[in-house]
């Protein structure tokens, strides 16, 4: 039975932030939406900004199934996933496990076209750290919109979230952050010039 793509379409019953109140409950597939397009941007901004030839479709593709393990694991959050390095180094354990189980859920002719998305290769190692910080800059966003909403339960999170994308010390990050992070201050009318 080929249930890879049954198994990929669960993603919308993870929610994440978990242990956080939320005033909008977010799941896996929204995320991982999100992340593909941030790295995709991330990978253009490095090839027009920094004259960078990174693959941005291959960023946009490892950036939408980062997480897919996750159908299988649930979400663990942070503060438990990081604990300590046995858990981190147990949970990475559990992951691998999880993409081999996803990986032979594919017809075996096509596993070979899916086995570099989840099974990190060295040769794209600059595009999972993209990744990494497009994951990192749409934790920073959903923080951005609950304070928004007057939600403080995010606070903190926001401001160590913002700390973690500084310190990858990342010219990608940092520049989408300067081009685009002010726009998710703004009202729909603020965004289109009031022509929604």
């Amino acid at each position: 039975m080929n249930s890879f793509f049954a198994m990929m379409s669960r993603m919308k019953y993870i929610d994440r932030w978990a242990l956080m109140r939320n005033s909008r409950s977010e799941n896996l597939s929204e995320h991982s939406l999100e992340v593909s397009m941030i790295a995709h941007a991330l990978a253009v901004i490095g090839n027009t900004r920094l004259g960078k030839e990174l693959p941005a479709e291959k960023a946009a593709v490892l950036g939408l199934y980062h997480d897919a393990t996750e159908i299988i694991t649930g979400d663990m959050p942070t503060p438990i996933k990081y604990y300590n390095t046995e858990i981190k180094n147990t949970y990475k354990d559990i992951e691998h496990r999880a993409s081999k189980t996803l990986l032979g859920m594919l017809p075996e002719e096509m596993r070979y076209a899916y086995v570099e998305i989840f099974e990190k290769q060295e040769k794209d190692s600059y595009l999972w750290k993209l990744v990494k910080a497009a994951d990192k800059l749409s934790a920073y966003i959903k923080c951005v919109e609950e304070e928004q909403t007057g939600n403080l339960e995010f606070v903190r999170a926001k401001e160590q979230t913002l700390r973690h994308i500084r310190q990858m010390e990342l010219p990608e990050a940092d520049l989408f952050l300067r081009y685009f992070m002010d726009a998710y201050g703004k009202n729909l009318d603020e965004l289109t010039g009031g022509e929604a």
